[in-house]
């Protein structure tokens, strides 16, 4: 089974997409961004979700790196 929450590797200017459920849920710059976006989808307990890979991938850069490549 796939993670529902992808955070994708990091854009050119920086920051990162996530996606839930395949659909565009936004762009965030931190933790605290993600936190706040999971919060906002419903996920409450989003700050213990981070590195759990039954709920969140990270792809294509580190976890809880967010600077420009």
């Amino acid at each position: 089974m796939k993670a529902p929450i992808v955070v994708h590797c990091t854009a050119p200017t920086g920051g990162r997409a996530v996606t839930i459920n395949d659909e565009l849920a936004g762009l965030i710059h931190d933790d605290r961004d993600l936190i706040k976006l999971l919060r906002q989808a419903g996920i409450y307990d989003a700050e213990h979700c981070l590195d759990d890979p039954h709920w969140i991938e990270w792809r294509g850069s580190p976890a809880h790196r967010y600077e420009a490549a």
